[in-house]
């Protein structure tokens, strides 16, 4: 039996068992070992806030339609950060160069599920790197997000780069933004959150509920402000905050998951007053310059790659590794208690 997590409503969550499927042609049958939880993307579906659940998305037109919901309850087996055990290989796939075998151990999205059937094209090149402890696969996914923020920052040697928001997303961000030369100022409203920040490489560390932090940036750099900000939160008073810690003509990546109407975010502010410049970084896709020479596929591998090579430790960043049948407890600390957890990764 194929055990799933879904959620069934706002706020619920069950493990469904199902009959497993038998192997299509061009697919490989992987056993999961460990899935991560996203505590922003999957909490907008357990919230009860995700856009999909209430407008339909074009793909075609690039826009969200009205009247009708892309996706209902129950919603099950998301999830984009599974390491598992092949178990079976669609015998046309063979000799495939770069297809992983019977017992490789494998990184790659096929959402809380105890066994996914995967297209081969995704997992060509997945078998996990040599000296790379399984746990740490799981962060293929969130770390390609973390590179892409940083990529679209286009930090230079030497610069100022401000990280709004230090969950396990952002504190990978600071690691990654240090590693590119910068002098990072964490933010967070969590001061164990900072503490990790400054492991993570983060020079100074502001608390959002305490600190003024727009000033504090501009007092740490000599009047002039960070040459870019990465908000990774998705909330929009941190945003807001983003744009007024930034030099005149400074940069802005947006790469949190924002829900709702943008209440606390001033667009007359500096934003207009200081030419900020705002862009968007969601790991569809890389930064538009980038395209002819990164890939998504190529964030996740040279993610990995560093993690494999120590020069950013993920695995000090698991906070709870909970058993399956114990998924709901899981998203209640996420939702309920933040501070208490950073990571969790369910155990199959």
């Amino acid at each position: 039996m194929e055990r799933v997590v879904q959620f069934t409503g706002p706020r619920q969550v069950e493990v469904a068992e199902h009959e497993s499927s038998a192997l299509p042609p061009g697919h490989l049958r992987v056993r999961t070992r460990y899935s991560g939880i996203s505590a922003g993307t999957e909490l907008t579906a357990y919230r009860g806030t995700n856009p999909y659940l209430t407008r339909t998305w074009d793909a075609d037109a690039r826009l969200f339609r009205e009247g009708a919901a892309g996706m209902e309850y129950p919603v099950a087996g998301w999830g984009y950060s599974e390491v598992g055990e092949v178990l079976e290989v669609s015998p046309e796939l063979a000799d495939t160069p770069g297809m992983p075998k019977a017992g490789d151990l494998v990184w790659g999205i096929w959402g809380h599920r105890s066994e996914g059937i995967v297209p081969a094209e995704r997992m060509l090149g997945h078998t996990l790197p040599e000296g790379l402890e399984p746990l740490a696969g799981a962060f293929a996914r969130v770390g390609a997000i973390a590179y892409n923020a940083v990529l679209a920052a286009g930090i230079n040697l030497g610069e100022d780069v401000a990280v709004f928001g230090q969950g396990v997303i952002g504190l990978l961000t600071t690691r990654l933004a240090q590693l590119s030369g910068a002098t990072v100022t964490a933010v967070d409203a969590l001061d164990g959150r900072l503490e990790w920040a400054r492991k993570y490489g983060a020079e100074h560390t502001l608390n959002a509920r305490t600190d003024a932090v727009a000033e504090r940036i501009r007092e740490a750099t000599g009047g002039r402000g960070a040459d870019t900000a990465i908000e990774i939160s998705g909330v929009y008073p941190a945003l807001h905050e983003a744009l007024r810690s930034v030099t005149a003509d400074g940069r802005v990546v947006a790469s949190g998951f924002y829900q709702g109407d943008a209440t606390g975010l001033r667009l007359g502010d500096e934003f207009h007053h200081n030419r900020v410049q705002l862009i968007c970084s969601q790991i569809g896709g890389v930064p538009p310059h980038l395209a002819g020479r990164w890939t998504v596929e190529r964030l996740q591998r040279t993610f990995l790659a560093l993690a494999a090579a120590g020069k950013v430790d993920v695995t000090s960043l698991v906070s709870h590794v909970v058993p399956v049948e114990e998924a709901a407890d899981a998203y209640v600390l996420l939702d309920e208690r933040p501070a208490d957890a950073l990571q969790i990764v369910l155990e199959f």
